[in-house]
C-alpha cells in the first residue's frame, strides 16, 4: 500500500527516462547506489544501539533572500532576516562542510538545502561538489541562479533544483512579486536544457489549489521535462487561517493527488497527506531535521525551538537529546489532526516540552 501511494513505479520509470536521456548520470549510478546503501546500513546499526538518525537533514543555509513573498513561514519562524544590516545571514562554507560530513558519518543521505534563497549563499555550489556520495535538493524561488551556477550544475550529477511556483503567472506573481514567474519559467528552461535534473515545489492555499486539479497544468510540465513535484499546504500563522484549506477542499485536492499517481509520470510528495501513509509527521529526526543559518538544531523549518547549536555540540549528541526524544515518544502530537502541521497543530505542548528541557527560540546567534 505504501509504495503503490507514493508511486514507486511510476519514480523508477522516471528515473529510467532521465538516465536515457541524460547518460553522464548512469557512470555515477553505481558508486551513488552503495553510498546509498552503506548510509541506511549506518543508521540501522546507530537506531540498535538507541539513536534516531534521520536520512534528510534540512539546512537552511543562509538567511538572505531577493524576495519578500507573502506569507513566507521562513520569515515568520525567523529563518530569513530581509533588510536587517546587523543580523547574522549564515554559516560560513567550512562551518557547513562540518556539519555536512558529521551527519554522513551518522548515515544521512540527503541534504535538502533552503533558506532564504540557496543561491545566494556563495559557496552552495561547493558543498554539494565536496559531497559527490550524498544527493541534495536545493529548493529556490528560481530568480538567484545565474548563467554561471547553471553551467556549474551541468557538471553535478547529486543534485535537483526545486523551483518555487505557485500557479501560473497570476498566481506566482500574486505571492511572489511581479515579473518572477517569467523569470522562474527562463531559470527552469536552462536547467532541462542543460540536464539538470528540476522540479517544483508548490505552496498550495486556497487561492490555488483548483488551478492544481486542473490535468492540463501537470500535464504542460510534464512536457515541459518536469517530472518531480512538492505539494505543500500552507501553514498558516494565527491571522492568516482563510488561507488554509477546508476539511473538504483537503479531501478532495488529496484525492485529485492520488490519481495524477495512478496516471501520470510525475513522482508527487504531498504534505499533509503522506504524513498519514508514515504514522504521522516525521520531524524531529524521525525522517528529517532542520538546521537553521546560524548552526541551531530544530526539529522542523517551521519551528525555531532548539536546544543545541551544531557549532558547540556533536549532531549524534543533539539528535539524542532531550527535546527531540520527548518529541518522539509523546503521543498525539506528530499527527497533524485535520492541520497542515502536526507541530503547528500542537504548539503549545510544543512550547511546554520545550521549557522542561531548556530548548529555546532562537534562530540566530545574534
Amino acid at each position: 500500500m505504501f509504495q503503490k501511494n507514493f508511486g514507486i513505479k511510476t519514480l523508477l520509470g522516471i528515473l529510467s527516462l532521465w538516465l536515457w536521456k541524460n547518460p553522464r548520470y548512469c557512470f555515477h549510478l553505481p558508486s551513488f547506489l552503495f553510498s546509498f546503501r552503506r548510509a541506511t546500513q549506518k543508521r540501522k546499526r546507530l537506531l540498535r544501539e538507541g539513536l534516531v538518525v534521520p536520512p534528510m537533514l534540512i539546512l537552511s543555509i543562509t538567511q538572505e533572500c531577493n524576495l519578500a513573498c507573502t506569507g513566507c513561514y521562513a520569515a515568520r519562524v525567523g529563518t530569513m532576516k530581509k533588510g536587517q544590516p546587523t543580523y547574522h545571514p549564515h554559516l560560513g562554507l567550512e562551518e557547513w562542510r562540518k556539519i555536512i560530513k558529521e551527519a554522513r558519518e551518522l548515515g544521512v543521505f540527503f541534504f535538502l538545502l533552503a533558506g532564504g534563497e540557496p543561491f545566494l549563499h556563495p559557496g552552495i555550489l561547493n558543498l554539494i561538489e565536496e559531497f559527490p556520495g550524498n544527493f541534495f535538493l536545493v529548493f529556490t524561488n528560481g530568480v538567484a541562479i545565474s548563467r554561471e551556477h547553471q553551467a556549474v550544475l551541468r557538471k553535478l550529477n547529486n543534485v535537483a533544483v526545486i523551483l518555487s511556483l505557485e500557479g501560473g503567472e497570476e498566481e506566482t506573481d500574486f505571492r511572489r512579486g511581479r515579473g518572477v514567474y517569467r523569470r522562474v519559467m527562463d531559470t527552469k528552461a536552462g536547467l532541462i536544457l542543460g540536464g539538470t535534473l528540476a522540479g517544483v515545489s508548490v505552496t498550495i492555499t486556497r487561492r490555488n489549489f483548483r488551478y492544481w486539479m486542473e490535468e492540463a497544468h501537470i500535464d504542460s510540465l510534464i512536457a515541459e521535462g518536469i517530472h518531480l513535484g512538492f505539494l505543500m499546504e500552507y501553514i498558516p500563522n494565527n491571522q492568516e487561517e482563510g488561507e488554509t484549506l477546508s476539511q473538504e477542499e483537503r479531501a478532495q485536492f488529496r484525492e485529485k493527488v492520488l490519481e495524477y499517481r495512478q496516471k501520470k509520470r510525475m513522482f508527487l510528495i504531498h504534505s499533509p497527506g503522506d504524513e498519514e501513509l508514515v504514522g504521522g509527521c516525521v520531524s524531529a529526526g524521525k525522517g528529517f531535521a532542520h538546521v537553521t543559518p546560524s548552526g541551531f538544531l530544530t526539529p522542523c523549518p517551521v519551528s525555531s525551538l532548539a536546544q543545541h547549536n551544531l557549532l558547540e555540540t556533536p549532531l549524534r549528541e543533539a539528535l539524542s537529546g532531550d527535546f527531540f526524544r520527548e518529541i518522539r515518544k509523546q503521543d498525539g502530537l506528530l499527527e497533524t489532526e485535520g492541520s497542515p502541521c502536526a507541530l503547528f497543530a500542537h504548539r503549545e505542548e510544543l512550547k511546554e516540552i520545550a521549557s522542561r528541557f531548556g530548548a529555546k527560540e532562537r534562530a540566530f546567534l545574534s
